[in-house]
């Protein structure tokens, strides 16, 4: 009988499974700007279904005509389910909990060994991995049969089979509009000349050897380049290639403040516990948060990340053949002003052409003067450098930093990729929220409110937000918890998890209003809801009581399931609490479950996914890097003014953008001019530009005496020279009126940089701010040549008080061209009421 027949007659059915990937993330120091991942997750639930062969076998098979055949079957049958049916599961048993890699290996085996009747030989046959350093498991051919002998031992968190996927990218770049794998080329212009940009990155260094940062088929290192690659611990002069072509250290500024030496790890430089911290004395990256950033901004195409499987597929910087020097800063604790400054000192003089940093002062911040990333950055935007910046972290009205205007300060947003864990309720209703542990439960649970679990002195209200020692184990042991988050912070979010556990909880609802997208690698099935989801789960629990049940499962990657993008709960918000007549934040860009590279020194993984601005920040670092390898000779305030006027107010859908977490639709003060959009900046048509001078006559205009502007300038300059009094008079791309008294006129040039061959119009079309009467002189303007400049005047006038800020938009259109201005104007408090 052949086997096709043998299949025929005696058909069976694969394992229908759930996606289960391990996660791990880990500490990474506090940088102002970062919202940070923390610690691994522990075993997860085995969530699958097996399907087995039929029992009975066809009535033609059974028959006393057929003895000799039927036993020659189920003799070759059991062959055929040995062999054939073997198929590739990984079996996957959580943390490494710092085992001996070898006894990991030797488990594996006796596993596999006690599912083949105790046959080493066998075992060994079938072994194809053991996973050992950054998570526990292995691989092997496993029938049906044995895979669910497997999935019912001790310590056995998930098996599941090796499914083929299709090679995805990890899609913030494909988001935006970028979707070739390494070209990164712009329909109608070429961007191969990134080759010659240099990226500066301020941060906690790098992690050379990420395949992220691979020099293969680059081109020598740009003539011009001045840098070095200093040595240090852990590192030295090799670990520079064709693509991280400088790297350095600054500690000082640290070891003053800190009162503390950066000593030389002697063991343990991979170690999973946080609270073992490795800081190499050396441009090495320990905490992971600069090897994340720089490869988002400029990253090689990696052909297989994920973050240990999950959103699996391609992935790449926004320029990955732009070089890269490392200037690192940033320690444990933070990054301090006197290294900041020694950093912008050298990348100057090494030959940087963008510098990129992820991080800034706390709100509110304080003056220009005092601020190192202000006065570096100017120093640097003087002498053409574009300096890119995070917003913040803080969320609320007014909380923006790195408020200087020669900074492109950058806002976060969502992509349409989200991270959830579907939530099962006892009485059928399905939920879903916000998590990146891959941790489920095997079936479900009890959940209750942690304010009914409260131990000791601790009170109800106290336990309601599981704070650490406030539950009762009793209690606790074997449920599901509900509780509750109000601090911004992950890692608390993660503490949580870890108490819940500690009181051996099976799982927790988090009721975070706030943070509720930001997915978190949970140390026990878990998931994040609003305040709306959670008040409906505890008017569950509260109708059911003891029968109220709930069953969590792991996380999964999914496109395209709310509208997006949105501007991020946690991204800091304008006004510009310094000068409210500079917009702040700039413009937005992915900064919500970023995936990206990462340091082994920290959770021995080598990806990692983290939310926060210091992940949007080198989405902009990236367009910018295109622009520059386009457009060479433009200035940074040029470059600036591409990307805010091409930018794009409306979702992938066509509605106005809104914001996390309440959904209200968003204005300036979230987004500044909008969400980022790469296949338009290249050519904007027309520019705001503006010169060192205008920096310094908008310091005068703000009441720098020039005895202060010197420790900025360096130079004899003078407010008699400004070029203009007031700050809404400094040529940005955006116009605010923070204080309008009855009528204000205010003027901006603009400068054609489209090459053309005949004369070109634009036409002014205003959306006017609710209560306002904005005109336009001229109302058209028009160019006949490369740099011609055209100046412009825009009078507001009040036609109706408003409380508040109100906002509106100018276009200049030609054509399909549009470039966009925002327009911000607040009603001066004494006109509130009047009569106009």
């Amino acid at each position: 009988m052949t086997l096709s027949l043998a299949l025929a007659l005696f058909p069976t059915v694969s394992i229908i499974h759930t996606h289960i990937h391990y996660t791990h993330t880990a500490t990474v120091p506090s940088l102002p700007h970062g919202i940070h991942v923390t610690n691994p997750p522990l075993p997860l639930s085995l969530s699958h279904k097996f399907f087995l062969p039929l029992q009975n076998p066809p009535a033609e098979m059974a028959s006393s005509h057929f003895p000799l055949l039927g036993l020659l079957l189920s003799l070759f049958l059991s062959h055929v389910i040995l062999f054939t049916y073997a198929k590739v599961y990984v079996v996957y048993m959580g943390s490494t909990d710092s085992q001996d890699p070898n006894e990991i290996v030797l488990h594996n085996h006796r596993i596999l060994s006690s599912v083949h009747t105790g046959s080493v030989e066998e075992a060994q046959a079938a072994h194809l991995y053991s996973y050992k350093h950054g998570f526990k498991g292995f691989a092997a051919k496993l029938t049906e049969d044995q895979a669910l002998q497997i999935a019912k031992m001790e310590g056995v968190v998930s098996v599941f089979e090796n499914t083929k996927r299709r090679l995805h990218t990890t899609h913030s770049w494909d988001f935006i509009g970028l979707a070739e794998e390494e070209t990164m080329e712009i329909p109608g212009f070429s961007t191969k000349n990134q080759v010659n940009v240099i990226i500066g990155f301020i941060d906690t260094g790098i992690w050379p050897e990420s395949p992220s940062f691979s020099d293969a088929g680059m081109p020598p290192v740009p003539a011009g380049w001045k840098g070095i690659c200093q040595s240090g611990e852990a590192f030295n002069s090799s670990n520079c290639n064709r693509k991280v072509i400088g790297a350095r250290y600054y500690h000082s500024g640290y070891e003053a403040e800190e009162h503390n030496n950066l000593e030389k790890q002697q063991e343990d430089e991979y170690d999973d516990d946080p609270k073992k911290k490795v800081s190499y004395r050396s441009p090495r990256d320990s905490s992971g948060h600069g090897s994340h950033t720089a490869s988002t901004a400029a990253g090689r195409y990696v052909q297989n990340m994920s973050y240990n499987g999950l959103a699996s597929g391609g992935a790449r910087g926004g320029a990955p053949m732009a070089r890269i020097a490392v200037y690192k800063t940033c320690w444990d604790s933070g990054c301090y002003d006197a290294d900041i400054l020694a950093a912008f000192d050298d990348a100057v003089r090494d030959g940087v052409h963008i510098m990129s940093l992820s991080l800034g002062p706390d709100a509110p911040q304080g003056d220009y003067f005092s601020d190192a990333i202000s006065i570096g950055s100017f120093h640097a935007v003087s002498r053409g450098i574009t300096v890119v910046s995070s917003v913040g972290n803080e969320g609320t009205k007014g909380s923006a930093t790195n408020l200087a205007p020669w900074l492109i300060t950058v806002a976060a947003s969502s992509t349409d990729r989200e991270f959830t864990s579907r939530v099962l309720m006892g009485n059928g209703v399905r939920i879903k929220g916000e998590s990146l542990s891959m941790h489920q439960m095997r079936a479900p649970a009890r959940i209750i409110s942690a304010s009914i679990a409260n131990r000791g002195y601790f009170t109800p209200y106290q336990s309601s937000y599981c704070l650490e020692s406030s539950l009762n184990y009793t209690r606790t042991r074997g449920k599901v918890l509900l509780c509750r988050h109000a601090e911004r912070s992950t890692e608390s979010k993660l503490a949580k998890s870890e108490v819940v556990k500690a009181a051996g909880g099976v799982g927790m609802i988090l009721i975070d209003e706030t943070d509720k997208d930001v997915a978190i690698p949970f140390v026990i099935p878990a998931a994040i809801v609003g305040k709306r989801m959670g008040n409906r789960i505890l008017s569950y629990i509260n109708s059911y009581t003891r029968n109220a049940t709930l069953r969590i499962f792991a996380s999964n990657a999914k496109l395209g399931a709310q509208p997006a993008p949105r501007v991020a709960s946690f991204s800091s918000k304008g006004p510009n609490a310094l000068t409210p007549e500079i917009l702040k934040p700039d413009i937005a860009a992915p900064g919500l479950n970023i995936l990206a590279a990462w340091s082994p020194a920290v959770g021995k993984m080598n990806f990692n996914v983290l939310s926060g601005t210091s992940m949007a920040c080198p989405h902009v670092t990236g367009i910018v890097a295109l622009i520059k390898a386009v457009h060479p000779t433009w200035s940074p305030s040029a470059i600036k003014s591409a990307i805010m006027t091409t930018a794009t107010v409306f979702d992938k859908n066509g509605k106005p953008m809104r914001v996390d977490p309440d959904g209200r639709r968003g204005n300036a003060f979230d987004y500044g001019s909008g969400f980022i959009d790469p296949t338009t900046v290249l050519d904007p048509g027309l520019v705001y530009d503006a010169e060192p001078t205008d920096y310094k006559s908008f310091l005068c205009s703000i009441g720098y005496t020039e005895k202060m502007l010197r420790p900025v300038t360096r130079d004899n300059s003078t407010c008699n020279d400004r070029t203009f009094s007031m700050p809404s008079s400094f040529n940005y791309p955006a116009i605010l009126v923070p204080n309008l008294k009855s009528t204000f006129s205010v003027s901006r040039t603009l400068t054609n940089v489209k090459k053309q061959k005949q004369r070109t119009v634009y036409r002014a079309v205003v959306t006017t701010p609710h209560g306002i009467e904005v005109s336009v002189l001229p109302r058209k303007i028009a160019f006949t040549r490369y740099g011609q400049k055209v100046k412009f005047t825009v009078t507001f006038k009040i036609s109706k008080p408003s409380q508040g800020y109100v906002f509106g938009y100018l276009q200049w259109k030609h054509r399909n061209s549009r470039v966009t201005t925002p327009l911000v104007v607040r009603v001066a408090s004494s006109n509130l009421g009047a009569t106009v």
